[in-house]
């Protein structure tokens, strides 16, 4: 068979579903046809076996075609993702870094080198390797500066390392691409105006939602009767943030009304937390081999009549899924806590403190106000054996201040009003989260160029969530992040009894610490100026026995607040849900 029917009847057999018989026949046609084309075949046959999911397949018909044209870059290129999907991480930038140096100026040399550029700025960036993630993505927009995806991993870098000012131009990228290009994820940490929050999450949709949107899949399904079938959408029912807060959720459901689904590709990571979400269902649904359209399906085909989804705009999102309209009623909540434009998303669970009505005009979902606090909260979380100061080398003596955000919600702004409280005063120490070294260092600098002595940033390292928990009883006082508060990090420190001090803003995120506050009845603790932040950090510092007051609210009626009360606010999201679904299904 010529290599151009080959080319032609393996296409055809791919477009008619059969992709493994697409591989076979290239298989057998390399096998047994001499032809100095073969190299193509094999990068083909590698592209179908990718497409199959056998990595280890198509590996072996990259390097065939490799070693048949060791010049072939553009195989090369592609061993390298196979070699990815494999773990092999290493292995792959070594596939990739020769590509960069290719010295063609055409269109298509360019395209080459553009893509192995940024391939290895990503798996640096996921190997945690951030100055060399930076530096690869610096070539990448020096040769080409008009490509989103790469500035926008620009951006969020440098809000990882805490390397201030975060929008410095870069070669022909100016204020202006970086600020256009920021994520919807990233713009969040960089201000508090939720216009340019309702901008950055249109942009997402604009590039990963389908056009024209597909017809509503739930419409076609019998009319719902019986139990309500509620669906959680989520790839974080893990050790993540959202599986640390919603766990109680889903056990705590009415089963005599409910009927609790999840569908799910979140990682099978071993721990007793998956597990334990996984009980609280009625029924799993694993979804991570499924296309979006035939996840979707599933979902309508299962009659769910409330479908949650716990991802928004953040990192494994699916939002195409949510497009199709597989449930009538679909909610966003707590996963990504902002607008997130996505067709097919008409609700967002909030409370009156988090989403005033100034907000509502830069919302695409409407809100379901909660009686009491938004946010849901877990109240079996495992607590370590409470260490000394002595063995996080935190001073006996010390007032500490601490901050356990992520370091990306970190500004330049709020740290270097840190740096001064600790300038007010005098015997105090800040306790930071050790994630980068990046950060560490620039922290450091930060604190250098303002005459306060470096030592008194102090670093903890990750540790597993129960001890996470019992070292926060070490500290005096937690000072939250702004514009991006601290959601299931804030839960925590009330949790502990640990007061935090926070800033409140014009967007739902910079709120959330705010209602938190409010619904464990400490609203003296929330600010809405970074003057007023400032000031009230330094009050504090110098007033112990305020703080110890503080301490002792917490220990006595904190954990029986509204704000941990989660019997209470499952029975009124539950009413909120019973509503609307009933609505629908009346027509």
């Amino acid at each position: 068979m010529p290599l151009a029917e080959l080319l032609d009847s393996a296409g055809r057999l791919s477009q008619q579903g059969l992709p493994e018989a697409s591989a076979k026949l290239y298989e057998n046609w390399i096998e047994h046809t001499a032809s100095p084309l073969r190299h193509v075949a094999c990068f083909n046959w590698g592209v179908v076996l990718g497409a199959l999911g056998r990595s280890a397949d198509a590996e072996r018909a990259y390097r065939q075609a490799l070693a048949l044209a060791p010049g072939f870059a553009q195989a090369r290129l592609n061993l390298g993702h196979q070699i990815e999907r494999q773990g092999r991480h290493d292995e792959a930038i070594a596939q990739w870094e020769p590509i960069t140096a290719l010295t063609g100026t055409d269109a298509t040399t360019m395209e080459l080198r553009l893509h192995a550029l940024n391939n290895l700025a990503r798996v640096n960036e996921q190997l945690r390797r951030f100055d060399v993630a930076e530096a690869w993505l610096r070539r990448s927009l020096s040769l080409n500066p008009a490509q989103s995806g790469p500035i926008q991993h620009y951006v969020h870098l440098r809000q990882k390392q805490c390397a201030w000012p975060v929008y410095q131009p870069l070669g022909e990228v100016n204020h202006y691409q970086l600020l256009a290009n920021t994520s919807a994820l990233a713009m969040l940490s960089a201000t508090d105006d939720p216009a340019l929050h309702m901008v950055a999450a249109q942009r997402f949709v604009l590039e990963r939602t389908p056009k024209p949107l597909p017809a509503a899949l739930h419409a076609a399904q019998p009319a719902r009767r019986g139990r309500i079938k509620i669906g959680y959408l989520s790839g974080d029912l893990h050790m993540h943030a959202v599986g640390l807060l919603t766990a109680e959720l889903y056990e705590l459901h009415d089963r005599r009304r409910f009927e609790v689904h999840a569908f799910c590709w979140s990682t099978e990571d071993g721990s007793p937390l998956r597990a334990r979400i996984k009980r609280g269902f009625d029924k799993v649904w694993p979804i991570a081999g499924l296309s979006d359209e035939a996840a979707a399906q599933l979902i309508a085909s299962q009659g769910i009549d409330i479908l949650v989804d716990l991802q928004g705009l953040t990192s494994g999102a699916r939002p195409t899924i949510l497009a199709h309209r597989p449930a009538p009623v679909q909610v966003s909540y707590l996963g990504f806590p902002g607008t997130c434009g996505l067709p097919g998303v008409d609700w967002v669970i909030a409370d009156h403190y988090v989403m005033p009505p100034d907000l509502l005009p830069y919302s695409s979902e409407q809100p379901i106000y909660l009686p009491n606090c938004y946010q849901v909260s877990d109240r079996q979380r495992e607590v370590g054996a409470t260490p000394t100061r002595a063995q996080y080398g935190l001073p006996q003596d010390a007032f500490v201040y601490c901050a356990f955000n992520n370091n990306f919600k970190f500004t330049e702004d709020v740290f270097r009003s840190w740096i001064r409280v600790l300038h007010a005063v005098p015997n105090s120490v800040l306790w930071l989260l050790a994630d980068n070294e990046w950060a560490q260092e620039n922290m450091r600098r930060a604190a250098d160029a303002q005459g306060v002595d470096r030592t008194r940033l102090l670093f903890a390292p990750r540790v597993a969530p129960p001890d996470y928990l019992a070292r926060l009883q070490l500290a005096d006082l937690f000072l939250d992040t702004f514009p991006y508060n601290g959601g299931t990090t804030a839960s925590d420190v009330l949790w502990m009894g640990l007061p935090l001090l926070t800033l409140s803003g014009r967007s739902y995120i910079s709120r959330m610490a705010g209602s938190l506050l409010t619904h464990v009845g400490l609203p003296d603790l929330i600010t809405t100026t970074l003057a007023e932040y400032e000031r009230m950090a330094i009050l504090l510092g110098r007033t112990p026995a305020r703080v110890a007051s503080y301490r002792r609210y917490l220990k006595e009626q904190g954990r029986q607040s509204v704000l941990f009360d989660t019997p209470r606010f499952v029975r009124e999201l539950e009413a909120e849900f019973e509503r609307l679904a009933l609505q629908r299904r009346k027509g």
